[in-house]
């Protein structure tokens, strides 16, 4: 694994994060990345280019202040901002997020997701599956199992790549954990007692990942670094090349965000320099780095966006957050458009959980799993619609409710996969198909 490390944060629960950038299914412990190469070396299998960026955004946003506005409910349920017309006939998201209102043409709003645990990380948003239940070894992520089923599109860049901090305590709460499916399909090696350490580029921070020069001295310092512990000696051509990816000059540039246009980066933003907390979680060109990563082969690239516990003072949090949101998404989606990935690369925006319809007294709003909202685009799926309706108080889902396993069947759709018929095979050699039997894709967006 390749960590690049941040600065930390918390969420209600007290637990501390720390933002990490972590890139490659490359466990030292394991050479299935080599034998995978290999494999596809024999067998001649094609690889399509197409992908998916989960945006994740940790805390549990409150959806009756960003998509689901309810401007008919009591003072204490509705909130301080109002709705704004958008390029979606009929459809309103709040006024701090006009940007994304000239977008929504070019996307689809879930207003009735159901079924989240009340639980702080990024799980079930990146397995489509509850944690109770698992089978041995645990759910593995959507990166991994596009990792474990197709591999890498190009052999200088991983498969699935995370942009993301750690969201939780538990073992498979991590973000990307690849479940049954081992560390090698993992974004990155867990750093835990008994695997293999990080390798970390020293003294290279996110801040500094535009410094090429710092970056291309730690990659060869590695390099040396393997050359003379005699690691190299006696691996295949195969092995190699799996090593090769970290060294990797199409790897290195897709991260140098030096290498794009100004104006490309203008417009996504690079946040707050005022602002601490702008190069952990609010790191603006996480939404550039994950283009340019689907662009250059990943397969998954998942990333975390600003934290949004915010059990006090809401507005005033939402007033600092949504603007940054606004500017860095509606880029990104405007950006595979105009680059005509739209159609290959899909987005979905969701967090953990909702938030409660009434305002509590530290002007907050707390968890609530009864009803969230998600946002996706590309991907080919019928934009410009709202999939859903929740009641007057935002409280409960009472039209078209829609599951995690849903959603992610429309993601794997979009990528060519049939959930009804592929499977992946557990750690009793069982096969696991990729949601719930039953699941479908949502039939408004396919």
């Amino acid at each position: 694994m390749l960590s690049i490390r941040g600065r930390k944060f918390a969420h209600c629960d007290g637990v501390s994060r720390r933002d990490f950038l972590r890139l490659g299914a490359l466990g030292f412990g394991a050479l299935s990345l080599p034998q995978l190469l290999q494999a596809e070396a024999l067998s001649g299998v094609g690889k399509s280019q197409k992908a998916v960026i989960m945006v994740f955004l940790p805390g549990g946003p409150p959806h009756q202040d960003m998509f689901d506005l309810k401007m008919d409910a009591p003072r204490e349920v509705r909130g301080q901002f109002t709705p704004i017309s958008t390029s979606a006939p009929g459809v309103q998201i709040c006024e701090h997020l006009p940007k994304m209102a000239k977008v929504m043409n070019k996307c689809a709003l879930i207003r009735s997701m159901v079924g989240a645990e009340d639980r702080h990380d990024a799980f079930q948003c990146l397995t489509g599956r509850l944690t109770r239940g698992q089978p041995q070894g645990g759910w593995p992520s959507m990166g991994s199992v596009l990792s474990k089923l197709e591999g890498a599109s190009n052999p200088s860049v991983p498969p699935f790549v995370g942009l993301a901090p750690k969201m939780g305590h538990a073992e498979w709460s991590d973000n990307g954990q690849p479940g049954f499916l081992g560390v090698a399909h993992a974004p990155f090696q867990p750093n835990k007692g008994g695997g293999k350490a990080d390798m970390v580029l020293q003294g290279v921070s996110p801040e500094r990942l535009a410094d090429r020069r710092a970056l291309l001295t730690s990659f060869d310092k590695f390099r040396r670094e393997v050359d003379a512990s005699g690691m190299m000696d006696g691996m295949d051509a195969y092995t190699q090349q799996a090593f090769g990816i970290l060294t990797s000059s199409k790897l290195v540039d897709a991260l140098n965000l030096d290498k794009e246009n100004t104006k490309i980066r203008e417009r996504y933003g690079k946040g707050d320099p005022n602002n601490r907390d702008d190069g952990g979680p609010k790191l603006m060109e996480q939404f550039l780095m994950a283009r340019r990563l689907v662009e250059a082969g990943a397969r998954c690239v998942t990333l975390a966006f600003s934290r949004w516990d915010h059990h006090a003072d809401n507005f005033g949090a939402l007033r600092q957050d949504l603007p940054l949101l606004d500017q860095g998404l509606s880029a990104l989606i405007e950006d595979l458009h105009q680059r005509g990935m739209d159609k290959d690369v899909s987005v979905v925006v969701w967090g953990e959980f909702g938030r409660t319809p009434t305002i509590n007294k530290d002007g907050g709003r707390d968890h609530w799993p009864r009803v969230s909202c998600a946002l996706l685009s590309g991907g080919g799926m019928n934009g410009g619609q709202v999939i859903g309706a929740t009641d007057r108080l935002g409280g409960e889902a009472i039209e078209r409710p829609v599951t995690y396993g849903e959603v992610f069947a429309t993601l794997y759709n979009n990528l060519g996969i049939d959930v009804n018929r592929v499977t992946v095979n557990d750690l009793s050699g069982r096969p696991q198909y990729l949601v719930d039997q039953g699941v479908q894709p949502l039939k408004e967006l396919v």
